[in-house]
């Protein structure tokens, strides 16, 4: 039996957790504030805190400290409704074991508690330091995942892989990752590598001597060499010349880099951010994107999504957004309609958090006595516009196509085409089926319902692929 401390203003927050706490055998104290929290965990220490970032009197994350202080180390699970990225890298600096948005399900909460009581026995809780940010923009489940992805690697010297459809926001992600690095005194040096020409790729990447080729009238310190003791963010970096990659990669193994036209090797430490809206996996497959240097790259990779994918941040990000765009000549502070909200709202998005930045900028310049209408807005960018019909990874088409080149491989054969469609399941259905039962934490009649099955039908499908239902 484990010992937990809740601490919440909220009843119900209380009263649920400590149900679920005590159906699993657990003693619950609970608290209203920090102050009341700090005094009852020096009567009876915890094993686990669970505790609200937003409290009367003495905030959460101030309250953490002061628990380390008097218990020492304890896994302490923080909630909050506020989930912004400054709030999850503040709780991960200070030591939280793990950040949860409200609304949150108990299903959630309760492999989260078996994972903090796990590790309160193993008493390796190392509380953190924290620092500053200005945060990313979202308080979607799939941003609050962002946000904790880049807390719990930016301390460490890990290389990130940042993927997503171009305007999502990469490159602010990497900024917040150099931010809270130990590194962020040293400079952030982004290059975006699709606008290097391959001819002068290896010079504006590496530097060259005097002399060193027509046109070179004096030494040029590379990219990598500015990044030293900071961060060197490599933006589109499917783009990099195969001829080039082999060279990088020698450089970020050895930490040292060979100017073009020099045979004096220079030391340069930075830490490694890349980003890609493109699938590197394809393109390794392809020959077009050398295999060792995507693992060199891939250390950590974070997966930033599309717009279209987080519809209730679009009302937060346009507002955010609007904040910025005040009308010079008036001072006037624009402000959507409903309407404007819901049209919003229905947009695909396929140029992501650039296009509704871009929308709500033209909004506010066309826009008369501060209300933005629905007419107001430009008109939506298309997909064939941005080219996703051809390289949007993991579209409909792209999946159809490598299906029908799947299909005419069997039907090669007569012996492999006589169970060709039972192939076909056992290929599509268990990675589908597992996603769905990951969305919805293992429970089997909400992933059923999602997936337009009866729940025994889905039971059975597992058993028959062999996917565990945990």
């Amino acid at each position: 039996m484990s010992k937990l401390l809740i601490v919440d203003d909220e009843e119900s927050i209380c009263w649920g957790l400590s149900q679920l706490g005590e159906s699993h055998g657990h003693q619950v104290i609970m608290a209203s504030t920090a102050e009341q929290a700090l005094s009852l965990a020096e009567e009876n220490r915890p094993d686990v805190v669970v505790m609200d970032v937003r409290l009367p009197g003495m905030d959460g994350l101030t309250a953490m400290q002061g628990l380390y202080d008097r218990i020492g180390p304890v896994p302490v699970i923080v909630i909050t409704a506020y989930g912004d990225l400054q709030t999850a890298v503040e709780a991960v600096r200070k030591g939280a074991f793990d950040y949860i948005v409200k609304p949150f399900d108990l299903n959630q909460m309760e492999q989260v508690l078996d994972k903090a009581i796990t590790e309160s026995q193993r008493e390796e809780h190392t509380p953190g330091e924290t620092r500053q940010v200005e945060g990313l923009v979202g308080s979607t489940p799939e941003m609050q995942d962002v946000f904790k992805s880049i807390a719990l690697v930016a301390g460490s010297e890990a290389s990130v892989l940042l993927s997503g459809e171009s305007g999502t926001g990469k490159e602010l992600a990497a900024q917040a990752i150099h931010r809270f690095s130990d590194r962020a005194s040293g400079p952030f040096v982004a290059v975006n590598i699709a606008s290097l020409s391959e001819n002068l790729a290896e010079s504006e990447l590496f530097g060259h001597a005097q002399g060193a080729f027509t046109g070179a009238e004096s030494a040029r310190v590379g990219f990598l060499e500015q990044a030293d003791q900071g961060t060197l963010f490599l933006d589109e970096v499917a783009d990099i010349p195969l001829s080039i990659q082999i060279k990088l990669l020698r450089a970020l193994e050895e930490g040292e880099v060979l100017p073009v036209g020099s045979n004096q090797r220079v030391k340069t430490s930075f830490r490694v951010i890349a980003a890609t809206h493109r699938n590197l996996e394809s393109l390794i497959k392809q020959g077009k994107f050398r295999h060792d240097l995507y693992f060199r790259l891939c250390t950590f990779q974070i997966e930033i999504p599309p717009l279209r994918n987080r519809v209730a941040d679009i009302r937060v990000l346009a507002e955010f957004f609007l904040e910025r765009f005040v009308d010079r000549q008036t001072g006037m502070q624009h402000r959507l309609t409903p309407e404007t909200i819901a049209e919003l709202e229905r947009r695909p998005w396929y140029g992501n958090v650039r296009e509704l930045r871009n929308a709500i900028e033209h909004a506010a310049l066309r826009a008369r006595g501060g209300t933005i209408l629905p007419e107001d807005l430009p008109p939506p960018v298309s997909k064939s516009f941005l080219g996703m019909d051809e390289t949007e990874a993991g579209s409909d088409a792209q999946i159809a196509s490598l299906l029908k080149q799947w299909a005419e491989q069997q039907l090669t054969d007569p012996e492999q085409a006589a169970d060709i469609y039972e192939k076909l399941l056992a290929l599509v259905e268990p990675p589908v089926m597992e996603v769905a039962l990951e969305k919805f934490h293992g429970q089997c009649a909400p992933a059923a319902r999602c997936l337009g099955l009866h729940r025994t039908t889905l039971s059975k499908k597992l058993k028959q692929y062999g996917i565990e239902n945990s």
